[in-house]
């Protein structure tokens, strides 16, 4: 059985999938209905296990599925 963290890794994946403009650690807040603090934890989890790619853009950090930030370089 999955904790409450693996499920909320994997719905920050799966947002990731569906935006693939990026999203920022407040928008993935207001869509998972979860505290910025909290998504920003497993948000740097996911970086360093590879998943995650952060971008900064002016003002705000953007963050991608590293696969498909790898694909939108091309």
């Amino acid at each position: 059985m999955k904790d409450n963290g693996e499920k909320l890794k994997e719905r920050i994946v799966e947002m990731l999938e569906k935006h693939h403009e990026g999203l920022t650690i407040v928008e993935l807040s207001r869509i998972l209905s979860s505290h910025r603090q909290t998504v920003t934890k497993y948000i740097l989890w996911l970086e360093g296990a590879g998943t995650v790619h952060r971008r900064r853009v002016g003002a705000v950090t953007l963050h991608y599925l590293k696969k498909e930030w790898e694909r939108l370089r091309k």
